[in-house]
């Protein structure tokens, strides 16, 4: 049903590129419409781990004119797929952590993914988004996604600025999202406790 609407959100306005339509889904299953973001959203590389589609290649493609040589048919989704945004932020408080990166050790191995801008001496500036890597996750289930998840945390390495990283690994221990039962308020509630 929620694909259904989005389709249908898209032909009513001609839309023939990629892009993300986002839904809210209340505790009855009842979804609403939230938004429509014509472009490339961050979390893209969750749908092409889980589909097997190179969504920046479809979308470069169609935009030089090309005909999209699959079908909704041809995709198939297998497996379990999770993103953690680094970002250079204290995970007690959000407060920005700019300085220069002194070490930096990225996560590897099969099933995961890592895009960032950072490196070691990268200086990471107060003025702008403070996103630092998208480390990206698949495997077969959700409960081997959430260990491959931790085990890329723990691997990951960013000296010099502070990182939410910690924060992420202590959502990953959380019984509410290990069971799957959370809301948009899930991080109202949640108390962060440093190491």
């Amino acid at each position: 049903m929620v694909g259904a609407a989005a389709v249908a959100a898209a032909k009513a306005v001609d839309y023939s590129t990629v892009g993300t339509i986002e839904f809210l889904v209340d505790e009855d299953k009842n979804f609403y419409f939230l938004e429509m973001n014509t472009r490339i959203q961050v979390e893209h590389p969750i749908t092409e781990m889980v589909t097997g589609v190179d969504l920046l290649r479809q979308q470069i493609l169609m935009a030089g004119n090309h005909k999209l040589k699959m079908k909704q048919s041809d995709i198939q989704m297998r497996g379990h797929s999770i993103e953690c945004r680094i970002t250079a932020e204290d995970p007690r408080n959000f407060a920005p952590s700019p300085g220069q990166i002194r070490l930096f050790h990225a996560p590897m191995g099969l099933g995961v993914r890592l895009e960032s801008v950072a490196c070691s001496d990268y200086f990471v500036s107060p003025y702008y988004d403070s996103l630092l890597s998208k480390l990206i996750v698949w495997d077969e289930d959700r409960d081997f996604a959430i260990r491959k998840m931790r085990e890329a945390l723990r691997e990951f390495v960013i000296q010099g600025v502070k990182t939410i990283a910690p924060l992420h690994l202590q959502i990953l221990d959380d019984p509410n999202f290990l069971r799957g039962s959370y809301t948009t308020k899930f991080l109202e509630d949640f108390r962060f406790q440093p190491s």
